[in-house]
Formats: structure tokens, C-alpha cells, sequence
């Protein structure tokens, strides 16, 4: 059969709910908003295409969330920080640390950071969205956005049982992908930009019985000259040693492949990255055995469960963010959230990175998280309204859920007034999340002390 054959289908598609709030997403962005919603009085549903709550954080192990900080000051407060503090009582994490981001590819970048074990966060995720009173439902694939007259009525999904049908006024698209903003019409900026090529993707694992107090002891400029010629080589994919522990210091949860050329808007391209990381941590693993001291003995405990992705579409919104607005520290009548940084670009078809710091922490204005063509649909996370280089920026776990708990928020306030959320009044919305202990303006940011 050709490849460009279509099927047309007739589908009846029994509806299974009506809600006030529907969050497609369950990742850091999706689930804070859910959160929100369900705090807010909302009747809400998350959907997770996952077996789990926390996107990266939990089924990529990327375990660790980043900018709560911009150097020694909180810019994240709310939700957010309240599940980082769920997470420490919880055994998952012994704190805030100092970790230094691009020591391996020369460029090393200071920054205070939360690590934790995954599998605890998971625990923690699933407690604080069912304590909220939001329904959730795993393994749940988004199919279709409802559309009518310009506005969002729904939500089509495929589960285990089939195809189902769920309405609501408002739905905030938390995929990560744009995928609901996709499926509604809402054009996306090409993340393409530069050559068309996206940044690289990233398999993470986990290794066991490793002595990192060993490791860390070996010097800057020694672990770089390892690292270099392991690339040489073609045992190692690009300048990192990056690895975070959980609490205890056993481990090493390694943030180490990189797989270049992937659209992971791409069926077949996805499924070439997860078997192509897979390759890559077969490699990288017996280079750390042979090669780094400390690894001598360690053992692949884990893989994650999906690959990890950096871009694929962001929206075209009622306002795009861009570099200039951050390293410029523009402030926004409409400020939702604030950012952190870093900036942080892996170089597509290359070994390195570009890393560097906004002076000051940064703003983030609702109108980036509103589609411009669709009224009742909102965004978090890595699909907002910005540029290439404001994304990156941006789309750090810690800033994706400060903005889940701005379009939650928002969702709840809308649903509640019968309205769309682009007509909420945004100082209705601002003195609702500083009641939380946001934070959204620069003014209202604190200094903690960073651990040594």
C-alpha cells in the first residue's frame, strides 16, 4: 500500500465525563496544574500517557529539579516549592545542593539544585494530586482536541478499553509536544530554527554501587581530559560526566547519551532514539568502568523509561518571550511566574553546550502561556510562546511548574465565572497565586543560604 494512502473512519466515541478543568500531561507543569485546578474548586482530570506523575523528573530520570534558584535567591515559591518539600520529608531527597552543570565540556556552571530518588517523588506525586481532589487517569494517550466554534469543548483519548470522549470549558495542554495546540489548529514557531535541526535527546540511566565521594575527589581538569578522550574515542557522545545520587550516595543517575538528528514529533525517529540511547549507555557504561575513578564496580541498575526531550513545538501566543526579555529583565504588567535560567542550549550535531546566566531572575507573562487562535486552551511547560533561545531558558522543571500553577490557577477561575480564561482580569489571577506564595515579580524574591 502506498505510503500516502488514507483511511476515513465513521467513530462512535462514548463520552465519559464532564469537568471544569482537564490537564493533558502529567508531568512537573501538568501535575502542579492539576494541583491548582482541583484547589481552586475545579472539578479536574489529568491525563498521563505514562504509568506515573512527574514527566521527567520520574519516567525519564532526570532526578533532580532545577531553578528554584537564581544563585542564592528563591524565585520558585508556591505548589512547586511545596512538593520539593514533600519530597524531602518523604526521604526522597536530603536537600537543596550545589551542583555544577557543563564541568566536563569546560564551561562549568554553578547552580543549587534538588536531587532526588524518582521513585519516592513518584510516591509523593500521586499523594499531593489525590489530597487536591483531582481525578487521574495513567496510560491514558491523547487522540483529538474537541473544537467548537473556536473554542475547546474536550478531549478525545485511546485506553486500554478503548476510545472515550471527555468534555470541559477549559483544557490546558501540558504534553510537552504542543499536542492538544496541534490537534485545535493553533500554529507552533519552528522549532527548527538554525540549520532545522532540533536539540539533541537524552536516555538516562542508573548505575549501582558507586563510590562517589571517590569520584568527586579527582580534579577538574583531570575529569575533562577523560571525558575528551573518551569522545575521541567514540565511547562517550558528548563532554558530560553529569550524574546526580540519591540520598545516600550509592548511585549515580547519569545524564550522559546524546542522540543527534531526532524529531521527536516523528514516530520513526523516536523509536531510533530510545534504541539508539540504549547503544549509546552500552558504550558509555564500560567507559566508566575502565576509565573513572569510582565506577570501577558499578552495575546498570536502570533505564529509563523514555527517552528525554529538549524541543519539539512551542505555540504562537499572544506573546512570544525571547532572549532579550530575559537577559534584559523586562517586567510584565501580566507576570504569572519567574525563571531562573540557566540558559541552556545543546548544540544540535556537535559535543557541546552553550550554557550562560540571565543576569537577574526573570519574568514570565501569561500571555505566553494563551494560543493565540483558541479560546479555552492553555499551556505550561516547554511549549509556551518564546523563541528558540527564551525556551531554553524557560524549560526547566521548577519554572514548568511555576507556570502549571498559573494556567491551573487561571483554569479553575475561568471555569468558576463561566468564561474564557484569556477574560479573567490577570490581577484577579496574580493576587490568587501570591495568596499561594507564588512568586512572579523580582520584588518578591528571598535569599536562602546555599549549602557548601
Amino acid at each position: 500500500m502506498p505510503e500516502q494512502a488514507t483511511l476515513h473512519e465513521a467513530l462512535t466515541t462514548p463520552v465519559r465525563g464532564t469537568y471544569d478543568v482537564i490537564i493533558v500531561g502529567g508531568g512537573a507543569s501538568g501535575t502542579v496544574a492539576a494541583m491548582a485546578a482541583a484547589r481552586s474548586g475545579a472539578r479536574t482530570l489529568l491525563l498521563e500517557r505514562g504509568g506515573c506523575l512527574g514527566g521527567a523528573a520520574t519516567a525519564n530520570l532526570v532526578a533532580q529539579w532545577v531553578a528554584f534558584f537564581h544563585g542564592d535567591t528563591r524565585v520558585v515559591g508556591g505548589i512547586p516549592f511545596e512538593l520539593a518539600q514533600r519530597v524531602q520529608a518523604a526521604g526522597g531527597s536530603d536537600g537543596f545542593h550545589r551542583y555544577v552543570m557543563g564541568e566536563a565540556a569546560g564551561t562549568p556552571f554553578p547552580l543549587k539544585v534538588l536531587p532526588f530518588n524518582p521513585e519516592k517523588v513518584k510516591w509523593v506525586l500521586d499523594t499531593a494530586v489525590a489530597e487536591a481532589g483531582a481525578e487521574v487517569l495513567l496510560h491514558t494517550t491523547f487522540a483529538r482536541a474537541l473544537v467548537s466554534d473556536g473554542s475547546m469543548t474536550g478531549v478525545v483519548v485511546e485506553t486500554v478499553e478503548g476510545r472515550m470522549a471527555f468534555f470541559a470549558p477549559v483544557v490546558i495542554d501540558a504534553s510537552g509536544d504542543a499536542l492538544v495546540c496541534a490537534s485545535a489548529g493553533v500554529p507552533s514557531q519552528d522549532s527548527g530554527e538554525a540549520g532545522g535541526e532540533r536539540q539533541p535527546c537524552s536516555l538516562s540511566f542508573r548505575l549501582s554501587n558507586v563510590d562517589v565521594e571517590r569520584f568527586r575527589a579527582v580534579p577538574s581538569d583531570e575529569r575533562r581530559r577523560l571525558v575528551l578522550g573518551g569522545v575521541e574515542r567514540g565511547e562517550l557522545f558528548w563532554e558530560s560526566l553529569s550524574f546526580v545520587s540519591t540520598p545516600g550516595g550509592t548511585d549515580a543517575i547519569c545524564l550522559m547519551s546524546r542522540i543527534q538528528g531526532i524529531d521527536a514529533l516523528r514516530v520513526r525517529d523516536a523509536s531510533r532514539a530510545e534504541q539508539e540511547g540504549r547503544r549509546q549507555i552500552a558504550s558509555i557504561v564500560g567507559f566508566l568502568n575502565r576509565e573513572i575513578p569510582g565506577f570501577e564496580k558499578a552495575l546498570l541498575a536502570d533505564v529509563a523509561e523514555r527517552v528525554g526531550v529538549r524541543e519539539t513545538r512551542r505555540i504562537q501566543g499572544r506573546y512570544t518571550l525571547t532572549e532579550q526579555d530575559i537577559m534584559q529583565a523586562r517586567s510584565f504588567d501580566d507576570a504569572i511566574a519567574l525563571g531562573a535560567g540557566p540558559m541552556d542550549r545543546h548544540e544540535p550535531g556537535g559535543t557541546g553546550i552553550r550554557l550562560y546566566a540571565p543576569p537577574s531572575p526573570f519574568e514570565i507573562p501569561l500571555r505566553s502561556l494563551i494560543p493565540m487562535s483558541v479560546e479555552g486552551l492553555l499551556v505550561c511547560g516547554r511549549t509556551l510562546s518564546a523563541t528558540r533561545e527564551a525556551m531554553a531558558g524557560a524549560r526547566h522543571m521548577a519554572t514548568s511548574m511555576a507556570m502549571g500553577q498559573a494556567v491551573g490557577t487561571l483554569g479553575a477561575l475561568a471555569a468558576a465565572r463561566g468564561c474564557p480564561p484569556s477574560a479573567v482580569p490577570f490581577g484577579e489571577l496574580q493576587d490568587r497565586l501570591t495568596a499561594a506564595k507564588a512568586f512572579l515579580r523580582r520584588a518578591q524574591v528571598t535569599t536562602d543560604p546555599v549549602p557548601a
